[in-house]
């Protein structure tokens, strides 16, 4: 399955528009728990997969090491139930507000963060 380029028609143009996407068309993608606040994750997003997120209130991905689209949870069955997302203020990063069923790391554990202390 192909990536689909900011060309898509699906995502409204003024919400393109105020994207600033990287050389590869993506955008970082923080997630979050929505009533907690807890960092969950972070993965990466295309116009596509931000316009499917949008619509289909389920958070959807792209995946570079597959090179296609993911829907959180839809093998894991550790679902994220988009809650909100925001844009920040230079259009180069989006935060998910979601309700995450289960550990949101493939490791398994709650966070991708669990083991990340430095120093």
């Amino acid at each position: 399955m192909g990536r689909v380029t900011s060309s898509d028609p699906g995502l409204d143009p003024a919400v393109a528009a105020r994207l600033t996407r990287n050389d590869a068309g993506l955008l970082p993608a923080i997630v979050q728990q929505h009533d907690t606040g807890e960092v969950l994750m972070l993965a990466w997003m295309d116009d596509e997969a931000l316009h499917r997120s949008l619509t289909t209130g389920r958070a959807t991905y792209w995946s570079r090491s597959r090179q296609e689209y993911w829907v959180k949870g839809e093998t894991s069955g550790n679902k994220q139930h988009v809650k909100e997302i925001r844009l920040d203020c230079d259009g180069d990063t989006l935060l998910l507000k979601v309700d995450q069923e289960g550990p949101a790391c493939h490791t398994g554990t709650r966070t991708c963060f669990d083991d990340g202390l430095l120093g």
